[in-house]
C-alpha cells in the first residue's frame, strides 16, 4: 500500500478525493430535490405524506 502513496501525492490525491465526494453529494441532494417524493423544500405531496404518516386516518363513526 505505501508504493501507491510513492506514486500519488498524498495532499492532492485527498483534496481530489474530497472534492468528488462534496461534487457527489451535491448531485445526489440535487436529484433528490427533483423528485415529487422526496423534495423537501416544498412539502412533498399531501397523499404522500398521508402514506408516510406513521398515525392511521380518522375513520367516520358507523350511524345509528
Amino acid at each position: 500500500m505505501w508504493k501507491i502513496w510513492l506514486l500519488f501525492d498524498p495532499r492532492r490525491a485527498l483534496v481530489a478525493l474530497f472534492v468528488f465526494l462534496f461534487v457527489l453529494a451535491l448531485m445526489i441532494h440535487f436529484i433528490l430535490l427533483s423528485t415529487q417524493r422526496f423534495n423537501w423544500l416544498d412539502g412533498g405531496s399531501k397523499a404522500q405524506a398521508a402514506q408516510m404518516s406513521s398515525m392511521p386516518a380518522a375513520t367516520p363513526a358507523p350511524k345509528q
